[in-house]
């Protein structure tokens, strides 16, 4: 395979979402067809096929890598490209069709879940350079690096990932999913022992969760910005039941950095030295536990398309 110009590279993540979200597939294919789209696409397989996809892609000359899914297909898509042997990755531009259960990027860049509006919106081709987060850790054998867009959570906002999953292929709709998720864990309130440096401070400490966002980390990172290099970190602390009641309230609004036991940072690199049986995700996606994690930011490495 490779890449005629002008030509997209459509992935297609059937594994990601409900039977809807599978269904819509069609529609998508129908109106990118009506609208004389030049573009080839792949169908994912299973779990780690959309990263091995857009490596292809992006090696055999695809300037314009297209994801048709939610954050976790497009954090594969980003560790796809970023571990590529292709040139000026920095120009290797991403579209975003959200088409799975959590699209929390997309939300973020106000991209609409109307396929045919993000369609649209890849067609006007309108660009901007964004960073792109790394994560470099041992994962007892080798050393390896893992890049994200969105955030990274250690502790509680990881669980809630992980039972999401779980409860997604039971409930199969969004909302009920992560309501569902937060139900089973909101009165836990389990710390974990933590030591984080940032900025030179060691953070020591039983920590409930922390979040470390590129953009805005579902609400965890509120004014994070994908494009000014930076990473903000919030490190939340264990609540009261009703401190717990009022940051759920003021994480809905976004003024969660206000809540007292929330202790907000900016920095371009994060260590997380020790994090006892937290569970760590990036975007979504799940990372075995391997301490430490040396976290930073690598400024407008790659290109997305976004609205008008």
């Amino acid at each position: 395979m490779s890449a005629e110009p002008k030509k997209l590279g459509v992935i297609y993540n059937p594994k990601a979402g409900t039977r809807k979200v599978q269904k819509r597939w069609k529609e998508i294919k129908e109106y990118m067809d009506s609208k004389g789209v030049p573009y080839d696409y792949v169908q994912s397989e299973g779990f780690g096929s959309v990263e091995r996809l857009a490596g292809i892609l992006a090696n055999n000359g695809y300037r314009t890598i297209v994801v048709v899914g939610g954050d976790g297909a497009l954090n594969d898509v980003i560790n796809g490209i970023m571990l590529s042997n292709a040139p000026d990755k920095e120009n290797i531009a991403i579209g975003i069709i959200p088409n799975g259960i959590g699209n929390d990027f997309a939300d973020y860049w106000e991209m609409s879940s109307d396929y045919k509006k993000a369609v649209d919106c890849i067609i006007n081709n309108r660009r901007r350079k964004i960073d792109v987060g790394t994560c470099y850790y041992y994962d007892g054998e080798k050393h390896l690096t893992r890049y994200f867009l969105n955030a990274i959570n250690i502790g509680l906002g990881a669980r809630i990932v992980k039972i999401t999953d779980q409860c997604r292929r039971f409930w199969g709709v969004k909302f009920l999913s992560y309501f569902m998720a937060l139900l089973s864990i909101i009165f836990e309130r389990k710390l974990y022992r933590m030591h984080l440096k940032i900025n030179g401070e060691h953070i020591r400490g039983r920590i409930m969760t922390v979040c470390i966002g590129s953009a805005w980390g579902y609400g965890q990172a509120p004014s994070a910005v994908p494009y000014n290099g930076w990473l903000d970190v919030s490190v939340i602390y264990r609540p009261e039941l009703l401190q717990l009641w009022s940051g759920l309230w003021m994480l809905i609004q976004g003024r969660i950095l206000n809540h007292k036991v929330v202790m907000p940072y900016r920095t371009q690199k994060v260590k997380v030295l020790r994090a006892q049986n937290a569970s760590v995700d990036l975007d979504g996606r799940i990372l075995d536990r391997h301490f430490p994690l040396d976290i930073s930011i690598l400024h407008e490495a790659i290109t997305l398309i976004i609205p008008n």
